[in-house]
């Protein structure tokens, strides 16, 4: 089976017309029951009957149509998810095996899903990095107008950047992303020492867990709470308490409880905080003041 044995109905799916006629059309392709399937599938599974498998899969279309608007939030076009569903429909078809008494849509979804996704890895990356919507538009009309897999040369540059009404300069940068290879962050375990190096993991360092770093940090961390405990150790009891309850306490409570808690107003509560916590910047950090 060909793909293009999927387009029976003779339709363009490059535009949002022809796609919709698609969708119409599949979805009116006629129903088989179980009987009729199992036929079809042991027609084609014993004697090679094309045209058997042919009808189990134009009657099957509309579950691809389904599984595919499932991707639409990745940014690829509905057409080429489609066509990669189409492509997994037809391996199902060709495994299927009607004595397991499955229909071939529940046996076909794991099929169209997986074919999608490949397209989906293969894809998504590149157009995640174009970020704009003039970018993904950019991407995708380039990979379609594009006429051979190798690179442009400066005819066609100019030429595709009049047509799409962009900069040449941005028709280079997209087609750089769309044929230059993702470099993997690590290599594979077969791959010697040099080609470990050239990859990402071979050279960027991971600081986190870093000797000099946790020690540093962990001073840096003590030196934070000895500050904070000399803070609060030079404020009076009631705005201690206030500054504790509102700022480090799990459980903060409003300025209105306590207000009700000390019998005063909560603008009195909130000048008692607001003046606790210029005495406390003044000890923690002296200079910030001094200027």
């Amino acid at each position: 089976m060909s793909q293009t044995s999927l387009m029976p109905f003779g339709m363009n799916l490059t535009n949002d017309a022809g796609l919709a006629s698609y969708i119409r059309a599949v979805n009116a392709a006629p129903v088989l029951t179980a009987v009729e399937e199992r036929k079809l599938a042991n027609r084609f599974r014993k004697h090679g009957d094309l045209d058997a498998a042919r009808q189990l899969v134009l009657t099957n279309l509309r579950h691809v149509v389904r599984v595919a608007r499932g991707f639409n939030g990745y940014g690829l076009p509905q057409a080429d998810l489609i066509q990669e569903g189409n492509i997994g429909l037809m391996k199902a078809v060709k495994h299927y095996d009607p004595k397991h008494k499955v229909r071939l849509v529940s046996f076909a979804v794991h099929w169209i899903r997986a074919e999608i996704f490949d397209f989906v890895l293969r894809n998504w990356r590149i157009v995640k990095v174009a970020t704009t919507k003039a970018q993904r538009k950019l991407f995708f009309n380039l990979r379609k107008s594009r006429t051979h897999t190798g690179w442009m040369n400066q005819g066609e540059v100019d030429a595709l950047a009049v047509k799409l009404d962009v900069s040449t300069a941005n028709v280079k940068e997209m087609e750089a992303r769309l044929t230059n290879p993702d470099v993997p962050f690590d290599a594979h375990d077969d791959t010697d020492d040099e080609q470990f190096r050239a990859s990402p993991a071979g050279y960027l360092q991971d600081m986190r867990y870093n000797p000099e770093r946790i020690v540093m940090q962990g001073d840096s961390e003590a030196a934070r709470d000895q500050n904070l405990d000399a803070a609060l150790a030079r404020l009076d009891t009631r705005s201690r308490n206030i500054v504790r309850r509102r700022w480090l306490d799990e459980d903060k409570p409003t300025l209105h409880d306590l207000a009700r808690e000390y019998k005063v107003s909560a603008e009195r509560i909130r000048q008692i905080e607001k003046k606790a916590l210029t005495e406390m910047k003044r000890v923690i950090e002296p200079d910030s003041l001094g200027a």
